[in-house]
């Protein structure tokens, strides 16, 4: 239909510390690795004939390497959105779970065993994530009306927000699976925004 708005919402590539399972929140701005920009290539490859107007991304490195590449085919502009940045995942930044789990066993714990909504120690909730972030789509869906555009973000930014649109808390994204360079298409039809595909990753085949 003429008047649908589409957002395809994309991890970005993998990076070195996706590689190693090191947590990688707003306080560790990696660049991608080797694998990631084939990744974000293969991505911008896959969306180059769909009409782009727009391309955002997270202010992290790693989402404007991948958003960088994405445009390149369109205008090549990408403009920066800040609250689009990873949770702040607090005094757990840049370490593995292995070692959480071996530091801080109750911490852990409590983390992964709660239905809840429990936030990363000295971080941020999963709830917290998706205020910032639908607060930032939203004027969005409105700026573009009618039009496609594309927003490079992150792991729990992603599933925080398509949590909601499946029904379902924010802190129930920890269920929703979000591969890196996977694209997530929203459409937005007479102001109710649908998922039409989630987590699709047939274009990285053979990367």
């Amino acid at each position: 239909m003429p008047n649908d708005t589409l957002l395809y919402l994309i991890r970005h590539g993998v990076t070195a510390a996706n590689e190693g399972g090191v947590l990688q929140g707003r306080g560790v701005d990696n660049p991608l690795s080797d694998f990631g920009k084939a990744q974000a290539n293969r991505t911008a490859y896959a969306l180059a004939e769909f009409p782009l107007q727009a391309v955002y991304a997270s202010p992290l490195l790693r989402a404007q390497e991948t958003a960088a590449a994405i445009a390149e085919p369109h205008d090549g502009e990408v403009t920066t959105v800040n609250e689009l940045a990873e949770v702040h995942v607090g005094r757990w930044e840049g370490r593995t779970w292995a070692q959480i789990e071996a530091d801080e066993p109750d911490a852990y714990r409590q983390f992964v065993d709660t239905e809840g909504d429990v936030g990363y120690p000295e971080g941020e909730t999963f709830t917290q994530v998706f205020e910032r972030v639908s607060g930032a789509l939203n004027p969005l869906y409105e700026r573009h009306e009618g039009e496609s555009f594309a927003v490079v973000a992150h792991s729990v930014v992603n599933r925080c927000y398509l949590a909601t649109l499946l029904g379902r808390e924010p802190h129930r994204g920890r269920d929703v699976l979000q591969g890196n360079c996977g694209v997530n298409v929203i459409r937005r039809r007479e102001g109710k925004l649908r998922i039409v595909t989630l987590n699709s990753a047939l274009h990285l085949h053979g990367v």
